[in-house]
């Protein structure tokens, strides 16, 4: 079902994948880019519309992905920028559209926004490590 409309995502059907546990190409034990591309035909051929991505970008991994140290790079535990482009032409080439969970939300306090924040009380973004959601954590500072 090909919806061409600019507001295709109503009525879409679209299949959500979790990279870390999807199909693992290099046999670590955790899924990866390449294993999504993989199985890109199979997902077409479901008649969905478009795969929706949960967070593979880097990330030191202490919330699972959803700490984004990185927003313009791949982990290395799902691949590369090229394994990315790569399952970006073959979703398209199938009719497949992508769509990226953006968790601007949850950056990581290794972010540079939040290193630069810590590094002195006078920097331009000095304020912004009381924003951080990991250093607060309750989890870290051993509440229940």
């Amino acid at each position: 079902m090909a919806i061409q409309a600019a507001d295709w995502w109503r009525g879409a059907v679209i299949y959500q994948v979790y990279p870390r546990s999807f199909q693992d190409t290099n046999s670590d034990g955790l899924g990866d880019l390449k294993g999504i591309t993989r199985r890109l035909p199979h997902i077409a051929n479901l008649g969905v519309d478009a795969i929706w991505l949960s967070p593979f970008f880097k990330s030191p991994m202490a919330d699972m992905g959803y700490d984004v140290s990185d927003y313009c790079d791949v982990d290395p535990i799902f691949g590369t920028l090229d394994d990315f482009d790569e399952m970006m032409g073959v979703a398209h080439s199938l009719g497949l559209k992508v769509i990226i969970d953006q968790v601007i939300s949850h950056t990581s306090d290794q972010h540079p926004w939040f290193v630069e924040s810590r590094s002195s009380r006078t920097n331009p973004k000095a304020d912004w490590t009381g924003l951080l959601s990991t250093s607060a954590s309750p989890r870290k500072a051993g509440a229940t």
